[in-house]
Order: structure tokens, then sequence, then C-alpha cells
């Protein structure tokens, strides 16, 4: 496979001719614009489960949940098939414009989702025994509990791992294409089980 190498200024003299590796852009693999929208996310949720009404629960929960739902699918079932059929400069692109923005998105997409999730089950009542759908809720809890999992625990780690390593002076190719088929495949994962979730809620709201 063609090695990759970074530079920040630049192509290099040459960097056209075929062989040449092809130069990774400069980036930040946290965007600060993005640590703003994240705080801004995270605040709205402290307002809602302080303010603790139904209808800023819902807003939340539902909103963040179709969010992380769409990126999901899209990601697992759209990006990664397309970006497997792109050139390795390309991927290369693709990957410091995208990637970075996803770190700072999907652990607030995920948090807002679960918390607001947790609390409107428990302002309701719907995560107690007594109520007489329990058991899908059971199941529901098990379902986001696992997305949840993959999400923080795979995804997430994957996605830093990838910057980390775009940003080394000679990154290494067979790593970065190891960390980004775990990336889609966790995204893929998360989309179909966010499909069951369709189904349970459909269920209970039935």
């Amino acid at each position: 496979m063609v090695s990759i190498a970074r530079d920040a200024s630049g192509p290099q003299p040459g960097a056209a001719h075929a062989g040449a590796p092809p130069a990774v852009p400069d980036f930040q693999i946290v965007p600060r614009a993005g640590l703003v929208l994240g705080g801004v996310v995270l605040v709205a949720l402290v307002v809602a489960v302080a303010v603790n009404q139904v209808w800023p629960l819902i807003f939340m929960h539902v909103v963040f949940g179709s969010a992380w739902t769409i990126i999901d699918l899209f990601v697992g079932l759209i990006i990664g098939p397309i970006l497997g059929t792109l050139s390795i400069p390309a991927r290369i692109e693709f990957t410091t414009r995208f990637m970075p923005k996803m770190v700072v998105l999907m652990p607030a997409v995920v948090t807002a989702t679960l918390v607001a999730g947790w609390q409107l089950s428990t302002k309701l009542g719907t995560n107690l025994t007594t109520y007489h759908h329990h058991g899908w809720v059971v199941a529901s809890m098990i379902v986001v509990g696992v997305m949840g999992i993959v999400a923080l625990g795979l995804l997430e780690p994957a996605n830093i791992a990838v910057l980390i390593e775009l940003k080394k002076p000679r990154p290494n190719p067979t790593v970065i294409e190891r960390l980004m088929k775990r990336f889609v495949y966790s995204a893929g994962i998360t989309g179909l089980l966010q499909i069951a979730t369709f189904v349970i809620m459909t269920r209970l709201a039935s």
C-alpha cells in the first residue's frame, strides 16, 4: 500500500508524480468550534433535567436519539461503502475533515439521548416494575446500553486513534485502514440496533 506522509505546508515538489506519498493536510483532532456546540448541547441537557418537565425531556430524547440513528445509519451504510472506493488521497482528505467533527458530536449526542431518556422514563414511571409494559422498557434499555457501549467504547476511540495516527510524521496506512473499518462497522452495528429501538418504541406507543 502507498505510504502516507504528513505535510502541513502543502504539496511537496514531485507529489504529483506516481509513487509520491499523498500529503495529509493539517487539522485539529478536537475542533474548537465543535467544543462550543457540544457545550451548548450539554448545557441544554442540564437545563432540561433541572426543569424536570415532560416536554423538554421528550424534545432532547427524540431529537438527539433521531440524530444518533441517522448518523449511525448514514456512516455505516452510505459513507462506509463510498469511502472504500475512494483513492487514498481522497480518503485522507475526507477523514481529516469528517472525523474531527465526530469526535465532539457523538459523545454529545449519545449523552443527551441516554440522560434525557432515563430522566423521562423516571418522570413517567415507565422504568418501574409496576409499569404494565416493563418488559419492553427493559429490552429497550438493554439495546440502548449496548449501543452506548459500542459508540463510546469502540467507535469514539477508533475515531480518535485514526486522527492521532494521521498526525504522526509517517502515518501507518495499515493501522488507519484497520481503525477506519472498526469505526464504520461500529456505526453500522449501532445503526441496526437503532432499528430495534424503533420496533420497541413504536410497540410501547401503540
